[in-house]
């Protein structure tokens, strides 16, 4: 099954507002810089948090998927 991404988006979205490192870590994994710049601000403060990852969420497309259907081996969600 393969989805057009608008739902992931979504729900990526959604985890953003809760927990902004949630919502990034879905979209690009745990060792990526926009995890961590996104865990910094948090820390900083919630309002930047918040409003960097859903940025970052939403100005770039879903990975297309792999040959197999699934997203790469080296993204962790």
């Amino acid at each position: 099954m393969s989805s057009s991404g608008g739902c992931s988006t979504c729900l990526e979205t959604i985890f953003a507002a809760v927990l902004p490192p949630l919502g990034v870590f879905f979209r690009y994994g745990c060792c990526s810089s926009e995890f961590f710049i996104s865990l910094l601000l948090t820390a900083l403060g919630y309002v930047p948090g918040i409003a960097y990852s859903v940025w970052v969420i939403l100005k770039t497309a879903p990975e297309p998927p792999g040959i197999d259907g699934d997203r790469p081996y080296y993204i962790l969600a």
